[in-house]
This record gives structure tokens, C-alpha cells and sequence, in this order.
């Protein structure tokens, strides 16, 4: 069977579909040991991660990856590692099975997965540490979450839920404890493989996600401070506006261009940063949801947790996000103001001047007149001497009148010209202008 060919193809067709298969979890079993170590680095230092990845390939004598590669999963023999670059972060993940069982004895913690890593290699993870978390993933008969617990998690800040329909359980305290590490513990239970791999990847995530969060509210915190001197100097100005007189706006006008341009910055500079929390709280509350968590008697559960630890730094990020907005909106609205202002001054100063232009012009044309009449005055005296002139030569020639007798005669008839040839003159050039 011939197949008809395919029309033109998008660039990013086959990248964009596969997209939806992109990071997907991997089936798990327990027991499991699971170490998952998140750092925030920059471009140079997610591809720093990159070199440093297959610093570890290469000495398994495994290839390296190539420079468009954002996920890697490769089994190592003692332990699997899942590496995951992202906008802000890389994700590295270890996996082991532990020696013994997955689950605390006598307060102390079970093997971690990182026992089998190289020291120097993980010492030397590029970027600053975020989120780092122990997890260890134990069957239902081996765990006796009473007496197991008991000194190994913070029995004030403990966390445990019944999840997937009550299939398992989580444990934890979502504290830093004395290794740097944080401790969570899945017991398995009735679990598939699959749903037990999606299951640990959500729990993760859920951790990356929420510490990710909380990047904005240094920033929100930082920026009440600088939001609430701009308020002040904003009232201030405001203040100032209301009753400067008109020598005093274009100072003002710069003043309030100035702090336009100190908010408008601080914005910029903290908007990227707050919406990218918005973000990760959201997703936060979504993997809480995919988990179906449910509560176990007298513990609170990861939803509560997070609703209650996480929201006040949830509402002081948006908090300052729009504070900034109104701030801003309000710089606008009174350099409008004051620009109105400055311009309808501007307006009337142009009316006045016209208005003097036009005083100015009228003069003128008054001077023009006087001019006019003394110019004809000359004009017809200049004409009559030589009307005068020619009526002494004509009278030897016969003439019969006397020059004096020729020149008056002459003078009411030139001055009637010379006026009448100014005047015409005179409203040729102004009907011209008009």
C-alpha cells in the first residue's frame, strides 16, 4: 500500500508533540531509597550541570549528552540518577535500593541513596542548594509508623495523609534536619509499579515546587519597604501639586518623572520573579490534588499544611505585586494631571501672546497708514517739481500756461493718483496674505 506524502511540516511539530511524553515518571517498587537534590542556577550554571553530568557518564563509561538534552535517566548499577534541567533550576535525583530496610529504627534514619554516589563528584553540584530531601519508599508490612517515627521526624510539625484512595501513606515534617536534608517517608501499600513511579515524582515535585514559591517573598519583602518610600514621596508630591504655583510645576513635573521611573524599575525588576511564584504555588495545589491525599487520625494533612504555612506567603507575594501595580497606576495618573495642568498654562501663554501679537499688529498697520499718507505727500511733491520741470521747457516750446499755474493744477491730480495706486497696492498684498 502506497502511503500519500505528508504536506509541509511545522519546525516544531514532532518537538512540540512530544512534549506531553516529556519527563515521564518511571515504574518503582519498593523498598526504595530516593534522594532528590534541586539547585538554582543561572544559563551558565545549568550548563555548567550538563558538563558536570557527563563528568559522571564518562567515568562509567557511559556517553554524555548532547547540548539539547533537558532530561536524563540512566541506571549506574548502584544507584539510578535522573537528572532535569529547568528555567530556574536542575533537578538531580538518586535512587537506590537500601541495604536494609526502608524504614527508621530506634530514631535513626535507613540508608540513603546517596551512600553509593561519589563524594567529590556530588560536592561539586554546580549552582546553590534550593531543596534537598530524603525519601524513602517502604512496603506496608515492614513499617510500624508509631514506634518507626518517634524521634525521627518533629513530632510538632508532622505531616501524614492516606494518598491515592488510601492505597499508601505519607509521613513527614518538612524540616531541615541535622544532615541538610529533609525526610519524608512513602509506605507503599497496595501500589502499582506505575502509580507508586507518578505517585513518588508528585511528592517531589511538590517539595521542588513549594520551595521554588518561596523565592518571591524576600523579593515581596524587599520591595514593601522601597513601595512604601514611594508612597510617601508620592503623597508628598501630591501635596505639592495641589498648591505649587506655576514656576513651581516644571520641578515638580521632574520630580514625579523621577519617582515614575524609580517604580517602573523596581517593577521590572520584580515582576518576572512574582509571577514565577504565582506559578509554582499553583502548581503546588495542583500536585497536592493529583496525590488524593486523605486524612489519618489526628494529623494534619499536606493540603492543610500548606494551606496554612504557605498562605500568608502566598498573599504578602500577590500583596506586593499589587501594590506595585496601583503605585504605578497612580504615578501615571498624577503625571497626567500635572502635564494637563502644565499644558493648559502652556495654552494660555500662547493665547496671550497671540493676543499681543495681534495688539502689535494692529499698530502696525495704524503706523503703515500714517506712513501712507506722508508717503504721498513726498511722492506727489517729487512728481509736481517735475511736472514743474517740464512746464518751463514746454513753455519756450509754446506752452501757453505758466510752470507755477501747470504745477498747481498737477498736485491734486498726482496726489489722487499716487493715493489711489497705494491703496490698491496695499489691499492687493493684504487680500493676498488673508
Amino acid at each position: 500500500m502506497t502511503l500519500a506524502p505528508l504536506p509541509t511540516q511545522h519546525a516544531q511539530r514532532v518537538l512540540l508533540h512530544n512534549e506531553v511524553h516529556a519527563r515521564p515518571p518511571e515504574a518503582l517498587a519498593a523498598p526504595l531509597a530516593i534522594t532528590h537534590i534541586v539547585m538554582l542556577a543561572d544559563a551558565a550554571g545549568r550548563d555548567a550541570s550538563r558538563a558536570h553530568l557527563a563528568t559522571l557518564l564518562r567515568n562509567h563509561h557511559l556517553a554524555p549528552p548532547d547540548a539539547h538534552t533537558t532530561h536524563l535517566r540512566v541506571d549506574l548499577g548502584a544507584f539510578r540518577i535522573r537528572w532535569e534541567l529547568h528555567t530556574e533550576f536542575v533537578s538531580w535525583t538518586f535512587m537506590a535500593v537500601p541495604a536494609g530496610a526502608a524504614v527508621p529504627e530506634n530514631g535513626r534514619a535507613p540508608a540513603a541513596a546517596l551512600e553509593s554516589v561519589p563524594r567529590d563528584w556530588l560536592a561539586g553540584l554546580p549552582g546553590e542548594c534550593l531543596c534537598a530531601l530524603h525519601l524513602w519508599v517502604a512496603a506496608a508490612r515492614e513499617v510500624d509508623t508509631g514506634p518507626a517515627l518517634r524521634g525521627w521526624l518533629r513530632e510538632e510539625s508532622l505531616v501524614a495523609c492516606a494518598v491515592a484512595g488510601g492505597q499508601g501513606e505519607v509521613y513527614t515534617d518538612f524540616a531541615i534536619h541535622a544532615d541538610g536534608f529533609s525526610r519524608m517517608l512513602l509506605v507503599a501499600g497496595s501500589l502499582s509499579p506505575q502509580r507508586l513511579g507518578r505517585l513518588v515524582q508528585q511528592l517531589l515535585e511538590i517539595e521542588t515546587y513549594r520551595m521554588a514559591a518561596l523565592l518571591g517573598l524576600p523579593a515581596a519583602r524587599d520591595a514593601g519597604a522601597a513601595l512604601a518610600s514611594a508612597e510617601r514621596e508620592l503623597a508628598e508630591l501630591a501635596e505639592a501639586i495641589r498648591s505649587s504655583r506655576r514656576d513651581a510645576e516644571p520641578a515638580l513635573l521632574d520630580r514625579l518623572t523621577r519617582l515614575a521611573g524609580q517604580v517602573e524599575g523596581q517593577y521590572a525588576a520584580t515582576h518576572s520573579r512574582f509571577s514565577a511564584s504565582s506559578a509554582y504555588f499553583e502548581l503546588v495545589d495542583r500536585r497536592i490534588q493529583d496525590i488524593g491525599e486523605s486524612r489519618l487520625a489526628g494529623l494534619q494533612t499536606i493540603g492543610e499544611f500548606m494551606e496554612r504555612r504557605l498562605s500568608p506567603a502566598r498573599s504578602t507575594c500577590a500583596w506586593a505585586a499589587r501594590r506595585q501595580n496601583a503605585l504605578s497606576e497612580r504615578v501615571s495618573r498624577m503625571s497626567n494631571l500635572l502635564r494637563t495642568r502644565v499644558e493648559i498654562e502652556q495654552q494660555q501663554n500662547n493665547q496671550a501672546l497671540l493676543a499681543a501679537m495681534n495688539r502689535r499688529g494692529d499698530l502696525q498697520l495704524k503706523l503703515q497708514s500714517t506712513v501712507e499718507g506722508l508717503s504721498v505727500a513726498a511722492i506727489t511733491y517729487y512728481i509736481v517739481g517735475l511736472v514743474s520741470y517740464l512746464a518751463k521747457g514746454a513753455q519756450k516750446l509754446g506752452w501757453p500756461f505758466s510752470p507755477e499755474s501747470t504745477a498747481a493744477v498737477a498736485i491734486p491730480l498726482v496726489a489722487g493718483g499716487v493715493w489711489w495706486s497705494l491703496r490698491r497696492l496695499h489691499h492687493r498684498m493684504f487680500g493676498e496674505a488673508h
